[in-house]
């Protein structure tokens, strides 16, 4: 399991992926840049133009490894994998539940969402002063959404309370972020219109891509979801996952690079269109806290092991798995202390 913790990220225009013996090896401009066993890797992903060759490609289908194709700013491509191998039984209960009875599993990643929201709240309140007292009436609003989430009757009154939260959350975000001329105003996507966006949208695609190899590791549907609706080619159960890890793996991260002053407004740049986007340098120095970000042992709540973060997706797709299955009475949703 420890190997789904290593992903290789190409970010390199113009490179090209291919398969020496046992290794994959990536060269750039004929020049050799780096190699590494196959065998170690959950998985590839790609951004902007990356060559990939065919024996590699048949290589990570045989071996399990995804490959996965962004563009420049991080735009979802395509995805390459293999046969998907999952459990007819399982995803039969899957798509069963979330057509007759997904309230329950529903509430509970909202529950988790909008409490860890007010964990990124309490611990900027713990590491500095809330002159204003924002701070603490988000914290009280999103403890109030978290609880109300609980006993929500259905799935309209859930999404409405998981819309209070967001809005209680980042109607403060700017405000935890200490570095100067780096303002937040407001979430924006497609395209992300200041720096804090673009490292937000960033870091989700990310984050998306590992919630999606979670499920799919143990036989899941990630087309299915409980909280987000059915669209065709939205993988809704994997944004479903992500929202547990939103904040303590991609938002903290986003606070703690722009607070520590290892990504700055010279890290951006404006398009045309007038979306931001990180430029190349600075997406290397993102990704490579991002795999020390998913290194980070913490304990699991539920399990009470100590276990590295990035493998919390991959804890909590088996546990819906169990859910499902009836082996567990609930899903015990992620909860970041």
């Amino acid at each position: 399991m420890k190997k789904l913790l290593n992903t290789l990220y190409i970010t390199t225009e113009g490179a090209w992926a291919h398969k020496d013996g046992a290794n994959i090896v990536v060269d750039v401009d004929g020049v050799e840049r780096g190699r590494a066993p196959l065998h170690l890797l959950g998985a590839i992903i790609c951004f902007g133009q990356v060559g990939v060759s065919p024996q590699l490609m048949h290589a990570c289908a045989e071996a399990g490894v995804c490959i996965t194709y962004l563009g420049y700013s991080g735009k979802f491509l395509a995805r390459v994998e293999g046969p998907i191998s999952g459990n007819v039984l399982l995803r039969r209960a899957q798509h069963e539940r979330t057509l007759d009875g997904p309230l329950h599993v529903a509430r509970s990643m909202v529950a988790a969402k909008t409490a860890n929201q007010r964990a990124v709240i309490r611990r900027q309140m713990r590491d500095y002063d809330d002159e204003t007292g924002s701070l603490k009436l988000a914290e009280q609003r999103l403890s109030d959404a978290a609880r109300l989430a609980l006993t929500a009757p259905n799935l309209e009154v859930l999404r409405g309370l998981e819309g209070e939260g967001a809005n209680a959350y980042f109607g403060i975000f700017n405000q935890m972020i200490r570095a100067k001329n780096l303002a937040f105003n407001g979430r924006s996507r497609r395209p992300p219109l200041d720096p804090p966006n673009a490292l937000l949208s960033f870091l989700y695609v990310l984050l998306a891509a590992d919630c999606r190899a979670a499920l799919e590791s143990v036989g899941l549907d990630p087309q299915m979801g409980f909280l987000h609706r059915d669209r065709p080619g939205r993988p809704s159960l994997a944004l479903d996952l992500m929202e547990e890890f939103r904040a303590p793996m991609a938002d903290r991260l986003c606070l703690s690079l722009f607070n520590r002053r290892q990504i700055q407004q010279a890290d951006f740049e404006t398009k045309e269109t007038g979306g931001v986007f990180l430029k190349d340098d600075a997406r290397k120095t993102v990704l490579s806290a991002w795999q020390d970000r998913k290194r980070t042992q913490i304990v699991h709540p539920f399990l009470g092991e100590k276990l590295a973060f990035g493998l919390f997706p991959f804890v909590q797709a088996q546990l819906l798995a169990r859910h499902l299955r009836d082996d567990i009475d609930g899903y015990p949703a992620f909860v970041w202390k």
